[in-house]
């Protein structure tokens, strides 16, 4: 599945905030970098970001609804969206070490 940079972003946050509801708040978070874009655009964008997300099923929204459209006030992540989430984060990679006995004990037996 493919995932924009805002929708890593989102996915991120939401495993690692200790709520189980997450206001659109925390993920004005993301353009606190230096960025070009303008304030409209920043809420466009995440407001797309989300309704993309909740439609590929890894997000529930809470809101209002009017007559026209859906305003997304919070979300909470699913457990596909929390499989999904998980190696978001990377995976630990492991030291090649090897094991060495101690200098001056090769080849002696007791």
């Amino acid at each position: 599945m493919r995932l924009s940079g805002l929708q890593k972003d989102i996915l991120k946050r939401a495993v690692l905030f200790r709520e189980p509801q997450i206001t659109r708040a925390q993920f004005a978070a993301y353009y606190e970098k230096p960025v070009k874009a303008l304030s409209k655009d920043q809420q466009n964008a995440l407001t797309t970001s989300l309704e993309r997300l909740i439609d590929k099923g890894l997000l529930v929204g809470f809101g209002r609804r009017t007559q026209e459209k859906w305003f997304i006030e919070s979300v909470r992540l699913t457990p596909q969206g929390r499989r999904i989430a998980r190696p978001l984060f990377g995976t630990q990679g492991a030291l090649s070490l090897t094991r060495r006995s101690k200098p001056g004990s090769a080849g002696k037996k007791h």
